[in-house]
């Protein structure tokens, strides 16, 4: 198993598996942590590449703007990880609002390789829920049971 960070090269050999969900300005719980470490055990004949978009160095007091280079190469290299993964996890955590989550859920909701992990609480439970029924997108109380589906669409070569 192998974790790349923004903004190495994504590597286009194994089953690659976009981390999307609520980051916070990396101010909310390492969820993504807890799944690189479960997938550290999983014994698979495909390499498995974590892209993770949660950025050790991120600078808060970047400008978000197409002109800044550290903030744009950022979302590329995202935007660029969500077309080339195999699965997108969507977690929405219920202490977030996490408005590019929702933005990169609309823009994927129709890949066919998201499953999602809306915590109850969320603000928008109930659009995340509508879209993804209407979509047939997976949904999943826990990440538990999220990356349990994972680990055997993986085992059954379902990509």
């Amino acid at each position: 198993m192998k974790v790349i960070y923004p903004i190495n090269e994504i590597e286009t050999q194994g089953i690659k598996i976009f981390l999307a969900g609520t980051i916070d300005m990396g101010n909310s719980t390492d969820w993504q942590q807890k799944i690189i470490d479960v997938f550290q055990d999983f014994n698979s004949e495909k390499e498995i590449i974590i892209l993770n978009p949660r950025r050790k160095s991120w600078d808060s007091s970047w400008i978000q703007s197409i002109e800044n280079k550290q903030f744009s190469d950022q979302v590329n290299w995202e935007l660029d990880a969500l077309e080339l993964s195999d699965f997108i996890i969507m977690f929405f955590d219920k202490n977030s609002q996490s408005p590019i989550s929702m933005l990169e859920f609309g823009l994927f909701a129709d890949s066919k390789k998201m499953l999602v992990c809306c915590e109850e609480g969320f603000w928008r439970k109930g659009n995340i829920d509508i879209v993804c029924k209407r979509k047939g997108i997976p949904t999943f109380e826990t990440l538990e049971d999220l990356i349990t589906v994972l680990k055997n669409k993986i085992n059954r070569d379902e990509i």
